[in-house]
C-alpha cells in the first residue's frame, strides 16, 4: 500500500502547484485590468510625430468612450475585415463583433490626430490564455491615410511594452492565412512565431483557416524550461481574433 499512497500525495501535491500556479496568474490577470491606465508609466509612447503623422495614443476602456469612437471602431473593423471573414469559415456577423468590441474585459489602444481624429486601434486585453497569462491582441485597424507610416507596428509594440510592463508572458493574436498583409506584418516585420497553441502544431493535417501567433515578453533571464502545460488539446478561442495588421 504504501507505493499507491505515496503516487497519491504525488498527484495531490502536483494538483495544488497547478491550483497555486493558476492562482498567481490570475491575480497578474487581474491586477493589469485594475489599471486606470496601463500606459501611466510609457508616457513617451503616448506621441507618435514621424513619417508626417502627429498621432496621440491613450488607452482606454471601450465603455468609457463616446458612441462615435465605438461606431467608428466596429465600422472601421467591418471595412477592413469583412471579407476575409466571409471567406472563412467563421462568417461574419455584425452583433457578434459589436459584443466582442465591447466587451467589458476589452482595453483600446486608440490613435487620434491633431484634431482629435481617430485613426486607428488596437483592440487588446490582459487574460488567460491555455493556462498562461497574456495580452491577446484581438485587432490592429487603421484607416487607410495612416497606413504604411509605422504606426501600426509602433501600437504593436506599445502592446508588447504593457504586456511586460504587467508581467504576462507573451502577446498571442489569431491571423487568418489568407491575410497575406497581416503574415507578412507580425512574421516577418515584428518577428512573431506559430505559436504552440496554434492548429496548424496539434493538428497539421487539418485544414484551417487561421495561424495563431506570439511573441514572448518575459525578459531571457526570467524564463524558465517551459509552462509545464499539455498544449495537444484544442486550443478553444474566446471570440473571432481577425487581425488587420497593416502598418
Amino acid at each position: 500500500m504504501g507505493r499507491k499512497s505515496q503516487k497519491g500525495k504525488e498527484k495531490k501535491m502536483k494538483r495544488k502547484e497547478a491550483m497555486a500556479k493558476m492562482s498567481a496568474s490570475q491575480n497578474l490577470v487581474d491586477a493589469a485590468n485594475q489599471l486606470v491606465d496601463p500606459m501611466a508609466a510609457l508616457l513617451p509612447f503616448k506621441k507618435y510625430d514621424r513619417n508626417s503623422l502627429n498621432v496621440t495614443i491613450e488607452c482606454v476602456r471601450p465603455a468609457n468612450c463616446e458612441k462615435h469612437i465605438s461606431d467608428w471602431a466596429f465600422n472601421l473593423t467591418k471595412l477592413n475585415m469583412r471579407s476575409l471573414y466571409e471567406g472563412s469559415d467563421w462568417g461574419w456577423n455584425d452583433r457578434l463583433k459589436k459584443e466582442e468590441l465591447s466587451d467589458e474585459a476589452a482595453w483600446y489602444l486608440l490613435a487620434t490626430d491633431s484634431n482629435r481624429r481617430p485613426v486607428a486601434f488596437s483592440h487588446f486585453r490582459f487574460d488567460i490564455d491555455d493556462e498562461i497569462e497574456v495580452v491577446y491582441c484581438y485587432e490592429v485597424q487603421l484607416e487607410k491615410d495612416v497606413r504604411r507610416k509605422g504606426l501600426g507596428k509602433f501600437m504593436v509594440q506599445i502592446l508588447e511594452l504593457l504586456s511586460a510592463k504587467a508581467q504576462m508572458k507573451k502577446v498571442i493574436l489569431t491571423v487568418f492565412k489568407d491575410n497575406d498583409l497581416a503574415n507578412r506584418f507580425f512574421r516577418n516585420t515584428l518577428s512573431y512565431e506559430v505559436d504552440e497553441t496554434s492548429p496548424s502544431v496539434w493538428d497539421p493535417l487539418a485544414d484551417y483557416s487561421y495561424e495563431i501567433l506570439s511573441k514572448n515578453t518575459v525578459p531571457k533571464s526570467k524564463r524558465g524550461h517551459g509552462c509545464g502545460c499539455d498544449h495537444t488539446h484544442e486550443h478553444h478561442h474566446d471570440g473571432e481574433h481577425g487581425q488587420n495588421g497593416r502598418s
